[in-house]
């Protein structure tokens, strides 16, 4: 039996972590009432008032009165008057209109572990990480954290501290688009209506969120002049589209740990979750770090990518293609044949191989893996992307059996053919025990990658979608026993390609 040995430390989540977000009613009116009723304050009042605010809340945030002022100049078009109101008096209507959130009062799991760009200044031996986690506040709201920490030589784990606070990112405010690409991604949607291509027929090949905004409103006007029969949408899918696509920036200062993705287009209202990071070298020896993700609307699952190249700017963007469905899509770290290559799951119960000669579309996928033990009838899916061993691509994975237990397996795959699987164990390689169980949901155990070090390979995982640990394996040993199980699916049903 492979001894698989849990270290420390516990990750658990720390509901004090806070950030500000915008708070307020959507009806204008309401928000009038309440600007109205601040406008009517003596100047004495708004001071002792906004003393009173910033004597509880000033020290739990790095600029408080900025980012009230800040909020106060998303409403400034609701006033009465163009006179505009004193500092104080800005300052505290932006705190009526502000809140407090929790970014991981509920939960903080499902890590992903990759190595730090910096590897500078430590004892031989050692290597530095990044773990991204997803945390979950109120409202079940899904967003995208950061630890950082050492693997010493012995593959001990010495987390960094972390901040007591947490930083929004500032996002682009007018990105541009490539037109080709751009209408590419419209068509593989299936949005490429009239609508669409008039807004399109009208812009550079290179243009603005701006200037795409007021090409929509041109188009609607001129359906309005021609008292056209034709219809248009409140909402764009062109809109939606460029929304979904756009770029998150923080300041070089910014601690790792206090740097947060949060759901900012509509695609990803109700969450960004389970990102899958891997570091990727293209073909001309330039490295990026990739992950994908799941946006979550609240009624549509879509999955995306996210890619840096310092973890300060961050590039989202849409995933393309017929076969962009479904969750656990994980990118090999490099390219394979001179193709991308993914697994994803595609049908929600077995694991795909897919290929591509664009990072952003996907087209075909073939079955490579199907629930073939108890412990994994319900589906099977991955925990991350392949670790590319002398033997193989190494593959941790998950099986749910019965009353939707989850535990951890694994699986070797070819290095030049991925498609053929040469190992995959028969057991569990880690499954819940008993401090484990209890959480979030229950009987769960996931990762979203981890990596090889010293010899060992190190999960960092789940428990019960709350907390998160970490465990570590002898390479040796693990991989001895995925070549003692060739149990590779047989047939030609098992490699169908579904195009």
């Amino acid at each position: 039996m492979i001894q698989v040995k849990r270290i420390g430390p516990l990750l658990k989540p720390d509901a004090a972590r806070i950030m500000l977000r915008p708070f307020g009613p959507n009806d204008d009116g309401r928000v009038m009432k309440v600007i109205g009723r601040v406008l009517s304050l003596p100047e004495a009042r708004v001071e002792e008032l906004l003393t009173q605010v910033m004597a509880e809340f000033q020290g739990r945030h790095h600029d408080l009165e900025g980012a009230c002022l800040a909020r106060f100049e998303t409403l400034r078009g609701l006033l009465f008057t163009d006179e505009p109101p004193s500092r104080a008096r800005r300052t505290l209507i932006g705190a009526y209109f502000s809140q407090e959130y929790s970014v991981e009062s509920a939960a903080l799991f499902n890590p992903s572990m990759v190595w730090h760009p910096d590897q500078t200044g430590l004892d031989e031996g050692a290597r530095r990480f990044i773990l991204s986690l997803r945390s979950i506040g109120e409202g079940h709201l899904s967003s995208i954290t950061f630890r950082s920490g050492v693997l010493d030589a012995r593959c001990r784990v010495r987390m960094d501290p972390v901040s007591p606070f947490v930083t929004a990112p500032a996002i682009l405010e007018d990105p541009y688009y490539d037109k080709p690409l751009f209408h590419r991604k419209l068509r593989e949607m299936g949005h490429c209506d009239p609508f669409a291509e008039s807004v399109l027929n009208d812009l550079g090949e290179r243009f603005t969120l701006r200037e795409l905004r007021r090409g929509v409103e041109a188009q609607r006007a001129a359906l309005r002049g021609r008292r056209s029969a034709e219809p248009f949408p409140d909402k764009p899918a062109i809109l939606a589209l460029a929304e979904a696509n756009y770029e998150a920036r923080f300041e070089a200062e910014t601690p790792l740990s206090e740097r947060i993705i949060f759901p900012h287009s509509p695609s990803q209202l109700n969450g960004i979750e389970d990102a899958r990071w891997v570091e990727v070298t293209e073909d001309d020896g330039t490295r990026e770090y990739i992950a994908t993700y799941t946006a979550f609307d609240g009624r549509v699952i879509l999955p995306q990518l996210v890619i840096t190249s310092d973890f300060l700017t961050f590039k989202i963007s849409t995933l393309n293609g017929p076969q962009v469905q479904n969750k656990g899509m994980a990118l090999f770290p490099r390219k394979i044949g001179g193709h991308y290559a993914m697994l994803s799951r595609q049908d929600g119960e077995n694991i795909h191989l897919m290929y591509s000669d664009a990072l952003h579309f996907w087209h075909t996928r073939q079955v490579i893996i199907r629930p073939r033990f108890a412990w994994e009838y319900v589906l099977v899916g991955n925990c991350g992307s392949p670790i590319e061993t002398p033997e193989g691509w190494l593959v941790l994975g998950h099986g749910v059996g019965a009353m939707r237990k989850y535990a951890l397996g694994a699986f070797l795959l070819d290095l030049e053919d991925p498609s053929r699987v040469i190992g995959r164990l028969e057991e569990p390689l880690l499954s819940a025990d008993t401090t484990e169980r209890e959480g979030y949901v229950p009987n769960v155990l996931y990762s979203c990658g981890g990596q090889v070090h010293g010899g060992k390979l190190v999960i960092p995982y789940a428990m019960s979608d709350w907390a998160s640990g970490f465990a570590v394996v002898e390479l040796s040993e693990l991989l001895a026993a995925l070549r003692a199980c060739p149990l590779a699916p047989a047939g030609p049903e098992a490699l169908c390609s579904e195009r």
